[in-house]
């Protein structure tokens, strides 16, 4: 499955978050079991397995979302920049260490207010509009949507494609400067043109922010990803380089699952 890769091994990686022995249970029921992994700017680390595996809890859990369900436990630790992150304020962490949804949810207001939200959010004292224009150029420019949008960033939000609406959630994830940014499914909703211009996107954010992605697409795995975990049941059957991981897998179910044995 090496065929279209666009990206080759990452020439320079910078530990950003590091998972360690992390079990995450609902109620009696373990949904992701003791998983240990590095996390790292300059690569783009793919999740994938069968639905129900735990991939989505494990990267609610690199920002605390699945904490928010009230029959979830964990043990085991994340590091962000050596610190735990059950240390940190979780407004603060999810600036951070931030997400991109399976639908896009952009704010029912115009472009520009949807960027400008983030950092009106962040500033001690509210800025003027005429102060943030440079800052949400910056932050569309990175997601690829300015040059479709500069013309009228009072356009509605909800008004633009699906592909435009999911770059600036993008571009609104990138507004908080974030250290990492985790993607869930984002491109499931979208057309082929708006899943490619997205994998462009990720390949080129992993050089100044770390990127996590679940994804059931295999073939886009093996397109964009650096290192690819592959979970069962909630284990970590096996981690690698996509080129490992596709080309000449350690396990049998990791074999199967790629071979469209199960799934």
């Amino acid at each position: 499955m090496q065929a279209g890769r666009k990206v080759k091994s990452a020439a320079l990686a910078l530990d950003r978050m590091e998972v360690d022995r992390l079990s995450i249970s609902y109620g009696p029921k373990l949904a992701v079991d003791s998983v240990s992994l590095p996390i790292r700017q300059g690569e783009v680390l793919a999740l994938i397995g069968p639905s129900g595996c735990g991939k989505t809890t494990l990267l609610r859990s690199l920002n605390r979302l699945t904490e928010l369900t009230k029959t979830a436990s964990a043990t085991g630790s994340i590091r962000l920049d050596g610190e735990d992150i059950a240390t940190f304020e979780p407004t603060d962490l999810r600036r951070r260490v931030t997400m991109v949804f399976q639908q896009p949810n952009p704010f029912p207001m115009s472009v520009f207010d949807n960027i400008a939200y983030v950092l009106r959010e962040q500033a001690s004292k509210r800025p003027r509009r005429a102060a943030l224009k440079d800052a949400v150029a910056s932050a569309l420019k990175k997601a690829g949507l300015y040059d479709e949008v500069a013309h009228d960033l009072s356009h509605p939000a909800l008004r633009l494609s699906g592909g435009q609406q999911q770059r600036l959630c993008i571009a609104r994830a990138l507004a908080a400067d974030p250290e990492v940014l985790l993607l869930d499914e984002p491109c499931s909703a979208l057309d082929p043109q708006s899943t490619q211009v997205i994998e462009d996107l990720i390949v080129q954010l992993r050089e100044e922010v770390a990127v996590v992605i679940v994804t059931h697409n295999l073939q886009q795995a093996c397109r964009i990803a650096d290192h690819v975990a592959f979970m069962y049941l909630g284990e970590l059957v096996e981690y690698g380089t996509a080129e490992q991981v596709f080309g000449n897998p350690r396990q049998q179910r990791t074999k199967d699952y790629i071979s469209g044995a199960f799934g």
